[in-house]
């Protein structure tokens, strides 16, 4: 009877991830359309209309897969797999990283080496406490934070609008951002 269970926990964990990763690709469409069709200035407002929209439904089907995982050690495995090779954006510079809420990294994206990091001290190049500052936004629901990041293929850091949500069910809220010009 309990495998039976843990074999339905696993099907409905698959079709769940199928089900965010197909949304992801739609919207990843719908912002390249939407971008194409803007000026620099709107551009910028879709991009966090896209970020704000993708977190949220990312954040939504992670909670609902994590319940039915209960080892921790699994839990960080998955969304680690989940979020390494999505990317979005025109210029592929969209990409997901995931903290708990002691500010430790629990995935990066394009960073692998921040992953089991506790990063509540790191400091931008213009002295903002980055991670504490998205930590706060996150446990008052979501929200934006600008601050400065390294973009993917560039060379120090540059301005960035990141957007942030809890996982539901989680001590982990999961982000992206926009690379500002």
């Amino acid at each position: 009877m309990m495998k039976n269970h843990l074999q339905d926990c696993r099907v409905i964990r698959k079709i769940l991830s199928l089900v965010v990763l197909s949304f992801l690709t739609l919207a990843i469409v719908n912002a390249n359309t939407c971008l194409a069709k803007t000026s620099d200035n709107t551009a910028i407002e879709c991009s966090k209309d896209i970020a704000k929209n993708i977190v949220h439904a990312t954040a939504l089907g992670l909670g609902e897969i994590l319940k039915d995982i209960k080892d921790e050690n699994k839990r960080v495995a998955f969304i680690r797999s989940f979020i390494g090779p999505v990317r979005f954006y025109q210029d592929k510079s969209g990409y997901f990283y995931v903290y708990n809420t002691k500010c430790v990294n629990i995935a990066h994206a394009t960073q692998k080496d921040l992953q089991g990091r506790n990063l509540s001290d790191h400091k931008d190049v213009k002295g903002k406490y980055v991670i504490r500052e998205l930590n706060s936004a996150a446990k008052k629901g979501g929200g934006f934070v600008e601050f400065y990041w390294v973009k993917p293929g560039s060379k120090g850091e540059q301005k960035k609008m990141g957007y942030v949500e809890p996982i539901p069910g989680s001590d982990y809220f999961i982000g992206t951002g926009v690379y500002l010009p």
